[in-house]
Order: structure tokens, then sequence, then C-alpha cells
């Protein structure tokens, strides 16, 4: 029967969500308290070029530093402890050779821009006596050809382990029959074969148990984290996957510690900062994209849901694996941007405003004062316009949009309509350039 191992990132990849910024004590309590469940693996932390030491960070630039988190050799039952290292940005020099305590593996990552140098990277892990994992970034980025290709230096190599890593969440239950016979089939058998898994489609979990049900001809190792903490959307949670193994694989992983962990360590940091699905990295991981890319979209603030997939499925190729901040602004405004023939349309305003006093309503507080609303009926207004909202208190005589989340194309608006060309807009509606309102264009733009 094969050999199935749980191991915790959460040290590592939950860090994502506070900078890595534990605190000493928690960080030995949580590997303690994962240690005490009986948790196979436990990973401290990364391997990483960083200004001196500090010991509440479980981010480091020697082994020795990260040792210093771990419980004394007699409370670590059959536990092993890991770090990780990325080649683009660890000095290798600074790696010790294992001497037989502490961290005994090392698992090493790569892109796929840099997987070559990753291979070498590798190579140098292992010549320094430790249990190597190679982790390639983005699995799902790779053609079955690549993938060979990977197989045949990783046999070259012979690490102790190999992982498949769907680092941006797209992967789908074909997907992971596809990958799993192509490295079950072609790595040596003594190499064990790992499993990191994302949540953006709320898929982790599923694919989990898939794997440990899979007859491979190789023992198993599959990730997770405390809550599933990690970058937005997360991780598959350890919990989930460590009571399967219980009620499945004849495992004795104690719950009760995990449970005492999230509830003193975790719990607390997901009241500040949230993580799990969410619309947005579902798009991102449809698209096999870095989950960068919806972050900044999401960051924008006046973009739909459909606004986000269109853009996405835009991105280049040759763009997702590593994000590109200009490359994606330069879609946003091209998006929004959207350009008409608007000439038409702004004579008509002219004409509409022309030696008028106009009034223009912002959404805010001072509205649902009676203070703020005596001052509207005090302006004397001949025009009054709501900008990306119509007051409940009064109908203006235009309401002027420019932000998809603030507009509803189904409403029954009780005025006439301006909008900007972002929007889907209603037949009867006024339409402008978006690119009046931003950028260079704004400096110049006149609507009356």
């Amino acid at each position: 029967m094969a050999d199935v191992k749980l191991l915790d990132c959460t040290l590592r990849d939950g860090g994502y969500i506070n900078d890595w910024r534990w605190g000493h004590g928690s960080a030995r309590r949580i590997i303690q308290s994962l240690t005490r469940a009986g948790t196979d693996i436990v990973e401290v932390g990364f391997l990483r070029n960083v200004d001196g030491y500090d010991p509440d960070v479980t981010v480091c630039n020697t082994i020795e530093e990260l040792n210093r988190l771990l419980p004394p050799e007699a409370q670590r039952g059959h536990t092993m402890y890991s770090g990780m290292a990325m080649r683009s940005n660890y000095d290798i020099s600074k790696l010790s050779p294992y001497d037989g305590h502490g961290i005994e593996v090392i698992r090493i990552t790569a892109h796929d821009y840099d997987i070559r140098d990753g291979m070498d990277f590798a190579r140098e892990v292992k010549a320094r006596g430790y249990k190597l994992s190679i982790n390639p970034i983005n699995i799902m980025g790779y053609a079955d050809k690549d993938l060979l290709w990977i197989f045949d230096q990783v046999n070259a190599i012979h690490p102790w382990q190999f992982s498949i890593v769907d680092t941006f969440g797209s992967m789908r239950r074909r997907d992971l029959e596809r990958i799993v016979s192509l490295a079950d089939h072609n790595l040596a058998p003594d190499i064990r074969l790992g499993l990191h898994l994302h949540e953006n489609m709320a898929l982790s979990f599923c694919l989990a148990q898939e794997f440990l049900d899979k007859p491979l001809l190789r023992d198993k190792t599959v990730d997770g984290s405390l809550n599933g903490m990690g970058r937005t959307p997360g991780n598959l949670p350890i919990e989930l996957v460590a009571d399967y193994c219980n009620e499945n694989l004849s495992t004795h992983y104690d719950l009760d510690e995990i449970m005492d962990a999230i509830q003193d360590h975790i719990a607390p940091i997901k009241g500040e900062s949230a993580w799990g699905y969410s619309p947005a990295y579902f798009l991102s991981a449809r698209f096999n994209l870095h989950r960068n890319y919806a972050e900044h979209y999401l960051h924008k603030g006046d973009l739909t849901n459909r606004d986000i997939n269109h853009l996405l499925a835009a991105i280049d190729p040759g763009k997702k694996t590593a994000f590109d901040a200009a490359y994606a602004d330069k879609l946003y405004t091209e998006y929004k941007n959207r350009r008409i023939n608007d000439e038409s349309a702004l004579t008509a305003l002219h004409t509409a405003f022309a030696g008028k006093r106009v009034l223009v309503l912002a959404p805010g507080a001072t509205l649902a004062t009676e203070a703020g609303r005596a001052a509207v009926a005090d302006a004397g207004a001949d025009v009054t316009v709501s900008a990306n909202f119509v007051p409940d208190f009064s109908a203006p005589d235009y309401a002027f949009f420019t932000n998809a989340k603030r507009f509803d194309e189904s409403a029954a608006y009780p005025c006439p309509l301006i909008l900007t060309s972002n929007l889907r807009a209603a037949a009867d509606a006024t339409v402008v350039n978006y690119a009046r309102l931003s950028g260079t264009d704004a400096r110049a733009a006149t609507v009356c």
C-alpha cells in the first residue's frame, strides 16, 4: 500500500496573508500543534534573500534561522520539517549542508521561463544532503511534451519528491487525471508524487480526494493549510483532507490539535484579512492567469464581474504567467474607452446646458441629512445632474453614470441618462466617450 503524507504549508503559503509576520512564539506554537496532531511534514517558511534576521517572520536567509522555530527533537515524533526556496530569489551558497537535524526537506520552485536554471538549482540542494522536492510553478501552463521533458530532468536528478502545483487554481478533474497519469508513468517509481492545490474554483478538496483514491505506482503527499489560509482564494484546508484520510486511509491525525491551532492562531487573522472563493479569482483560474490580474482589476473599483471576465479573456498568452501591471492598465484603458462618435451627443448636451446654472449631486452622507437636502433646494439650479446615483428625495433632470458597478441597465430611471461609453447603454441614453473623462483626454474635455 502506498505511503500517504500530509504537508502543512500554513507558515509558508499562508504567510502571503500576513507578510509572514506570525510572531516567533505563535509560529512555534503552530508548529507544535501540527506536530502533536501527527502532521507528516510541516513547512516552516521560506528561504529567501532578505535583509537581516527577524525572529517574528518565517522568511529567512539561512536554514539555521528557520530551525530556531522547531520543537525539541524529543517532541517531534515522526514529523519532518521543510522549507521552500525559489531559484530566482535565493542565493544557494547560503544553504548549509544537512547535518541530520532540523529541517530535512527542501522544496524548490521555478517559473516556466527559468525552469532549466531551476533544475540546476535543484541539483545544488540535493548535493547538500536534503530530501529534495521539485515543485514547478503552474503545472497547468505546460504542454504534455514539456511535462515529459521535465520528468526526464527530474529522473536524472532523482529527488525524493516531485509535486504537481496548481498555482493559478485552474485544474479540473480531467486535468488532474491527465497530469497524474503522465507523472505516474514517466517518473521513476521511488519518486513520491505531491499535490498542491488552490481554491479558485472551489475544487481543491474534490481533487485531493480523487488524487488520494488513485492506485498509483508510488507514494503520495498532499499539501494543505490551516483553514485553507493563503493568498486569496486560499489553499486546500488541511483539516478536511486530514479527516478524509482518517476515515478512508486508517490514519490518525488529531483533529483536536488542528482545530486548536485554527482557533488560537488563524481565526483572528481571518477576521482581519479574508481569503476563500471569489468570482474574480475563479475567472483568473478559468484563463490560467496570474492571480494579480484579478486583484489589479478588483482594485479599480469600477468593474463588474462581467467586465473582469472580458478583460481577463483578452490577456495575451505570453503575458499570463508573469503579471504585467502596465499591460493590464493598457487593456483596462482600451476596454473602458470603447470609442464612439459622440459629436452629436456633445452638441445636444451643450444646447441643453448652455447659459444655465448646473448643480451636480454626488453620492454621500450629506444628502441624507435635512441640511443637505435644503442646500439642494436653495441652490436655485436650472439643471440638476446626479453622478453615479439617483437621489431618493427628488428626481434630477439628468443622471450621469460612469461606473459599471453603480449603473443598473435594467432599472427604470426617473430622468434622462448620460452614460460614458464603457457602459452598456440604454437605447435612449446620451453616450459620450469614456476617454474624455480619463487620462490625457480629460484635460481637453468639455461637454457644455
